[in-house]
C-alpha cells in the first residue's frame, strides 16, 4: 500500500522537478539565502539537507553522489569545502524557512529559505 507516501510533486513532471530542485539547491548554496514560493521551499529543504550531510561525510563517493545531484563541479566544491565546514558542529537542521507573505501577482505564499550557519557568519561580519 502506498498510503501517506505522496511527496510534493509541485505539479511538474519528474525530470522538470529534479532540475528545479537542483537549480534551487545550487542557488541556495551559492547565495546562502533565496526567496521562493513556500511549496518550493518545503520541497528543496530536505534536498539541501541531504546534500550538506554528504558534504560533511567528505569522501569520494559522497562527492560523486553530490555531483550527480547538482551537476556543477564548482558548486560541489563549495559545498564540500565551505558549507560543510561551516555546518560541521551541527547535527542537522542546516536550513531555516521564514514565511514572507504573499506574492503580488498571483497571491502565492512566499518564503525565504536560508542556510543557518552562513547567515550567522554574514551577520557577524556585518557587525
Amino acid at each position: 500500500m502506498r498510503h501517506r507516501k505522496h511527496r510534493g510533486s509541485l505539479g511538474l513532471p519528474t525530470g522538470h522537478r529534479r532540475a528545479l530542485l537542483a537549480n534551487l539547491a545550487t542557488a541556495l548554496l551559492t547565495h546562502g539565502r533565496i526567496e521562493t514560493t513556500e511549496a518550493k521551499a518545503r520541497a528543496v529543504r530536505p534536498y539541501v539537507e541531504k546534500l550538506i550531510s554528504l558534504g560533511k561525510r567528505g569522501d569520494l563517493h559522497a562527492r560523486r553522489q553530490a555531483l550527480a545531484k547538482l551537476r556543477y563541479r564548482p558548486i560541489v566544491d563549495l559545498l564540500f569545502n565551505d558549507v560543510a565546514a561551516a555546518c560541521s558542529d551541527r547535527a542537522g537542521g542546516y536550513t531555516r524557512m521564514i514565511k514572507t507573505g504573499f506574492r503580488a501577482g498571483d497571491a502565492a505564499s512566499m518564503a525565504i529559505i536560508e542556510l543557518v550557519d552562513q547567515v550567522e557568519k554574514t551577520e557577524a561580519v556585518a557587525e
